[in-house]
């Protein structure tokens, strides 16, 4: 999945002899915090960012005179981890995006990279949620899964995180097809795996919420 798919051309790059003024209209309009400026050959010249433009003399300056450093970009073939690590390394809101000559196609919004997140862990989709803590010699993903498709139960996305601890742990985080999680948690403890979280749709609220709380003093340990 490459950053071109994620292309946005609805949003409108800076000019050089754009205002200030201008360009904090236009970032609030669009809500970002970021913009790329380029050139009418389609060149990009630099991104600035809403403290940029703050920080100007007077609205009336052009931002074309504000450009300093050379800009953050990325390639349209890039992958869409590739420009999400990117993203969060500059802290920006969006990314221009050049072609391998460089010039420049468009700009991917972090907004944008969410919402494909989002899809890709089937957040929309009905479903258990559950986490583990395994250890990371043990950490055999496909063991996980076959253990759920044994039981007829589809895994509809995992994720994994790195605890960076001392036992050398790995937070996995599954999603199913099922709705009843006290089946998942079984089915996950009674073959060795230690669940730190579980959450089902038809949990009563009030023992969901105590799920969320207990999960949440678990990540702040």
């Amino acid at each position: 999945m490459t950053v071109k798919s994620l292309l946005s051309h609805s949003t409108p790059p800076l000019r050089p002899e754009d205002t200030v003024e201008y360009a904090l209209g236009l970032l609030m309009e669009i809500r970002v915090r970021h913009l790329p400026v380029v050139s009418s050959e389609m060149e990009l010249l630099g991104v600035l960012s809403e403290g940029q433009l703050l920080d100007a003399d007077n609205p009336d300056v052009l931002v074309g005179t504000l450009i300093g450093v050379e800009p953050v970009s990325i390639s349209e073939h890039a992958h869409v981890f590739e420009a999400t690590k990117v993203l969060m390394d500059h802290n920006l809101t969006t990314l221009a995006v050049v072609s391998e000559s460089g010039r420049y196609l468009g700009l991917v919004r972090r907004h944008d990279l969410f919402d494909r997140f989002a899809r890709m862990l089937a957040t929309q989709e009905s479903g258990a949620i559950v986490s583990l803590e395994i250890a990371e010699r043990d950490a055999a993903l496909s063991r996980i899964i076959h253990l759920f498709e044994q039981n007829d139960v589809r895994v509809l996305s995992l994720s994994t995180e790195a605890h960076n601890d001392a036992e050398g742990t790995i937070g996995v985080t599954i999603k199913v097809n099922v709705r009843e999680v006290s089946r998942i948690k079984h089915l996950l403890e009674h073959n060795g795996y230690k669940v730190v979280a579980a959450f089902g749709e038809d949990e009563d609220p009030e023992d969901l919420l105590d799920r969320v709380q207990e999960f949440m003093r678990y990540l702040e340990v």
